[in-house]
């Protein structure tokens, strides 16, 4: 059986928040695992997926090597990084990682970072490698409520999605993005910001599976970038 390495990682606590689902869901993919396949057919049958959950301070200069840290150790096939996106309804597929950071707020170090490039010798962004057309459509499959995102804006997640296509642009064979999570909502009430953990958890799992898929099998029919 064929074995991949998968990591997913999240963010430690965001102020204000008391259940962070950027913590939770990599966590839950970790030890809970994909599940079983539906289908007899599915080309999942046959691989053996290990997901490994990395916590991360929300620090522009620590987010990175602690997930570097974790990519060495682990030799993945697959990065999946998580965040939070408060005021979303639903999931949110990254588009593109832009050469830029800067926010007025500070991260966890009290940093507060003026607006700069984060590699002056980097294009000015980059595109998922995540196959986002597959994605939704498990998605729709799945009742789970999700958008396109044009970009991650400039705060500590888009500066960790930089440095992670940075580094994946030099590898043989990875595929990596950045998906943002809404708050944990379980009202079930659609007109209030968030979706249930359960159902976030869900849409995790969908990620992996449709980046193993393309992993093993690329088209390009799976690509959405615009």
């Amino acid at each position: 059986m064929e074995r991949f390495n998968v990591v997913v990682c999240g963010f430690g606590q965001y102020e204000g928040v008391t259940v962070n689902p950027a913590y939770e869901v990599p966590r839950a993919l970790a030890t809970q695992g994909l599940g079983v396949p539906v289908d007899e057919d599915d080309p999942l049958n046959d691989v053996d997926v290990a997901v490994s959950a990395v916590s991360m301070p929300v620090s522009f200069t620590k987010s990175w090597p602690v997930l570097h840290e974790a990519i060495e150790a682990t030799n993945p096939r697959i990065v999946v990084a998580m965040g939070l996106k408060k005021a979303a309804r639903g999931i949110a597929l990254e588009r593109c990682a832009t050469n830029r950071v800067g926010d007025d707020r500070p991260d966890a170090d009290n940093v507060t970072p003026t607006y700069e490039t984060i590699n002056p010798d980097g294009p000015a962004a980059y595109w998922t490698r995540l196959p986002l057309r597959a994605i939704l459509a498990d998605f729709t499959a799945g009742n789970i409520p999700a958008t396109l995102s044009s970009d991650a804006g400039t705060y500590v997640c888009n500066s960790l999605f930089y440095q992670l296509l940075d580094w994946t642009a030099s590898q043989e064979r990875v595929i990596s993005g950045f998906v943002s999570l809404p708050m944990v909502n379980e009202s079930g009430d659609r007109s209030t910001p968030g979706l249930p953990l359960n159902q976030q958890i869900e849409a995790g799992r969908a990620v992996i599976r449709e980046a193993v898929r393309y992993w093993r099998q690329p088209s390009s029919a799976d690509i959405l970038i615009a």
